[in-house]
């Protein structure tokens, strides 16, 4: 250890050789400070260019006297000067050099002047940690706790992970305390030590409550600081990589806002040993210009609580970063293909109803891309209790392709009659089978004609006239030959009357499945002789569906994208521990 100390203070000597070499330089008389472990001591230096012959003869003694005195109470294995360092010091400001060159002494003399003061700064370390107990707080016995103040640079933010709910961010992690066991004097205010040094001292042991993961960067040496001042005030500053927990709350997804905090206190000692504190109003800041991916920071508020576990009360800092998810993403990749395969859907209203695999081809694509899209887009997503904002809106797009199908369906089985299907009764069918010799497809040729010449042929009614002046009975009672009355010959073509419905049954025996009222309607159109190619329920669904999905996709937006909640801080934000 008394090689790394000297190695430490090596480049602290530099700057003293410095001084002391301009001051011997100047022309005026001027004093240097030695520190030692009673105090700092002034030693008047005269200059080594001009030796003025007023100058008290007792003068070149000082350094003498003084070091003997420092030295007198000091054990031989821990003391700060020797006798040899003493004469070497002495000679270096007593000697007049009035028979050398300033320039060859200065060489001569350098090395020794470093090891001097090198050898001092290294035994006042080994000093401070003499009778230092590094096991005990620095306010241990005095009543009252030790506090540690502490700020964060964050450089780097992300990624924020639903799947996991966690989220990561590599920062600056510093912490303040004093330790009056460590305060020095000297002409240096501080200094920068070897991370060695941490092993031989007391720090807080710090750690992270929703911490997951987190580690110290160690390319190409540990990342840690360590700096002490001369009041005993200590910097430790590591850069360290976070990944903490952020429980997310995903009902609003993906117009979702997350609150992710950062929660961190002491392991082992409670708010009457230690206390944490912030350090200032600026104590978590951001690299200029850092960015996230998925999410805006809209703030990050901190604060100091106190937060009760069964060992007792214990001082807890947190910080929570307040995000906001881009919706971008999501209108781009889901929202509008969605939209667009919904109004696809709605192309099978306008074509033709007896174009049965053209409809329900359409309906069936429709549905598998809406799949295909949907466990797409839940492959990010955390297999939670409750739906989504976006598994809502999928929801909605597969009841309308569903809820066209269905419509098709409807058209077809219920009103979709006399499109060429001839219906025979099964006593028809056996007489025709045994009129045509057993042949079902002569038997079906033979029903086809009689059906064609059942339609085409007209109901007359002869009907006689009542006779005219010539066929009167006062020509019959005539003698003149009977001549043949002229008989006009009325066609009349009647029509079928049918039996009319009601609407309201009409919905209930559709709704019901009612074969023999579907029959009856077969029957009814094959007699008409003609086909209803367009269906009223395709009339009305044209206009239903794309207005029903323009009022929903409205209330759907009104209530996720302008209903966002505020942040506030929770009573309990560490909600189970383990130890």
């Amino acid at each position: 250890m008394r090689k790394i100390f000297l190695m430490r203070t090596t480049m602290l000597t530099a700057s003293l050789i410095t001084i002391l070499l301009g001051i011997l330089e100047a022309e005026a008389k001027g004093a240097i400070y030695l520190t030692t472990k009673n105090g700092t001591i002034p030693i008047i230096l005269t200059s080594l260019n001009t030796r003025s012959d007023s100058t008290p003869q007792h003068t070149p003694r000082i350094l003498s006297a003084a070091t003997k005195n420092l030295s007198q109470n000091v054990g031989d294995e821990h003391d700060y000067w020797d006798e040899s360092d003493e004469m070497l010091l002495s000679n270096y400001a007593n000697s007049s050099y009035e028979n050398h060159d300033t320039a060859i002494w200065k060489r001569n003399n350098k090395r020794s002047i470093n090891d001097v003061v090198s050898k001092n700064i290294t035994l006042v370390l080994e000093n401070l940690l003499k009778n230092y107990e590094n096991s005990q707080l620095p306010t241990h016995g005095k009543g009252y706790p030790t506090v540690v103040q502490t700020n964060i640079l964050i450089r780097s933010m992300g990624p924020v992970s639903e799947l996991d709910m966690d989220y990561s961010m590599d920062c600056y992690f510093r912490q303040y305390w004093r330790d009056t066991r460590l305060s020095f004097l000297g002409p240096i205010r501080s200094l920068s030590l070897s991370i060695k040094m941490l092993e031989r001292i007391w720090r807080p042991d710090t750690y992270f409550y929703n911490g997951k993961h987190s580690y110290v960067h160690t390319i190409t040496v540990p990342n840690k600081l360590l700096r002490i001042s001369q009041h005993g005030d200590i910097l430790y500053s590591m850069r360290l990589t976070i990944k903490a927990k952020c429980p997310m709350e995903l009902r609003n997804f993906p117009m979702d806002r997350q609150s992710c905090p950062l929660i961190l206190g002491s392991y082992a000692y409670s708010n009457q040993q230690l206390v944490y504190q912030w350090q200032n109003s600026e104590s978590v800041n951001f690299v200029p210009g850092m960015t996230l991916s998925q999410f805006d920071l809209i703030s990050f508020p901190y604060r100091n609580f106190t937060f009760t576990r069964r060992e007792g009360d214990f001082s807890v800092l947190q910080v929570s970063f307040n995000l906001q998810r881009h919706t971008g993403y999501f209108l781009i990749q889901v929202y509008v293909p969605c939209i667009l395969i919904v109004v696809l859907s709605w192309v099978s209203f306008w074509i033709h109803r007896e174009a049965t695999s053209d409809r329900v081809g359409l309906g069936i694509t429709t549905v598998l891309t809406l799949s295909t899209i949907s466990l797409d887009s839940r492959t990010d997503l955390p297999k939670v209790r409750y739906a989504t904002a976006l598994d809502w809106f999928l929801l909605m797009s597969f009841f309308y392709c569903i809820a066209t199908l269905l419509e098709f369906a409807g058209v077809h089985y219920f009103t979709k009659v006399g499109s060429g299907e001839i219906v025979i009764d099964d006593s028809e069918w056996e007489e025709l089978i045994e009129e045509v010799g057993g042949d079902a497809f002569a038997a079906r040729q033979l029903a086809v004609r009689r059906r064609s010449s059942a339609r085409s042929t007209t109901n007359y009614s002869f009907t006689f006239p009542a006779a005219s002046n010539n066929c009167s009975g006062e020509n019959a009672s005539q003698d003149t030959p009977e001549q043949p009355c002229a008989v006009r010959l009325t066609v009349e073509r009647t029509t079928q009357t049918e039996t009319r419905v009601p609407r309201w049954r009409q919905l209930l025996y559709c709704l019901a499945g009612d074969d023999r009222y579907r029959r009856q309607r077969q029957v009814e159109a094959g007699n008409r002789g003609h086909i209803n190619s367009v269906s009223h329920i395709d009339r009305a669904a044209r206009v239903m569906f794309p207005a029903s999905f323009a009022l929903l996709n409205l209330f759907y937006w009104m209530v996720y994208a302008f209903s966002n909640d505020d942040f506030a801080w929770s009573d309990n934000p560490i909600n189970t521990l383990s130890h």
